[in-house]
């Protein structure tokens, strides 16, 4: 897309951290942002545009006026299961654009998705976008640290990424929207597969169907063999409900309701206890 520079058109102007400046493989990202961005054009993906005779190092994109996901689920910390849907079908759609042209976004975040005033979502930064084939002619930035922890899947820790992957943080967020927490807890560092445990969603938020928490629980599974194939996939058992996957994964009531089945327990007790003592009575007489 051309910038037009008499039009007075808003845009976004980004140039690189002066901090590293003389960060070789840093620049080198930031002149891969670029080039990705340039690459795809999606609705649902920041637009970047044109720089004509440029001659120092900077970018300029279209502007997008609201807030981002981030602020909105600050605002709204349980978001309703069909305004959910609706910003997931529009980051999904977002997402695939990358996948057609076989590029990982790999840093999939609240941050990272603009809400515009019209409510269209728009996927942002590109810097760690992994594009197939760079490796090959550009392994400098195979080793820049991919992802943000809390939402990078766990085989990117080990240069193992797929579409599978962007997947993973898709089903992050859609949890997060549900409830306002994360489906593995908060973390600051790496944690290995074997170490993730899935927390239900309806621990956080009873208004969520059993058959909902069996699609997020897929989505974010730590190995990402037992995901979806495919994104459209996810959404589909998001509107349906599978059965297969309440079976699969029925949530013991200690983990949906931990209050309640100490509160049964602690009566079973009781109960005993009187049985117990109602014997010893009739008994001792």
């Amino acid at each position: 897309m051309k910038l037009q520079i008499s039009s007075k058109q808003k845009i976004i102007l980004k140039t690189p951290s002066i901090n590293y400046r003389d960060d070789p493989q840093y620049l080198e990202g930031f002149l891969h942002e670029e080039w990705v961005g340039k690459r795809i054009n999606n609705p649902h993906v920041l637009k970047i545009l044109d720089t004509p005779h440029r001659r120092f190092l900077y970018n300029i994109s279209e502007y997008v006026a609201g807030q981002s996901l981030r602020q909105w689920i600050q605002d709204h910390p349980q978001t309703h299961i069909n305004k959910a849907r609706e910003f997931l079908r529009q980051i999904v759609a977002g997402l695939r654009a990358f996948h057609r042209l076989e590029m990982i976004h790999l840093d999939l975040k609240p941050e990272n998705l603009l809400i515009d005033e019209q409510g269209v979502i728009k996927i942002i930064d590109f810097g760690s976008t992994r594009v197939a084939g760079s490796s090959e002619s550009n392994s400098s930035l195979e080793q820049i640290p991919q992802g943000t922890i809390n939402y990078s899947a766990p085989e990117c820790a080990l240069a193992q990424c797929s579409n599978r992957s962007d997947l993973f943080s898709v089903g992050v967020m859609a949890y997060e929207l549900l409830t306002g927490q994360l489906p593995y807890g908060d973390s600051d560092q790496i944690r290995p597969a074997n170490k993730l445990n899935y927390i239900p969603a309806s621990r956080y938020n009873d208004k969520i169907q059993a058959w909902v928490d069996g699609a997020l629980r897929k989505a974010v599974h730590p190995n990402p063999a037992r995901r979806y194939d495919t994104l459209s996939e996810f959404l589909h058992d998001l509107e349906h409900p599978n059965k297969k996957l309440i079976s699969k994964h029925s949530t013991p009531l200690m983990e949906r309701d931990p209050l309640t089945f100490w509160k049964g327990l602690a009566l079973l007790l009781l109960l005993t206890n009187l049985v117990l003592l109602s014997l010893l009575l009739q008994a001792g007489s």
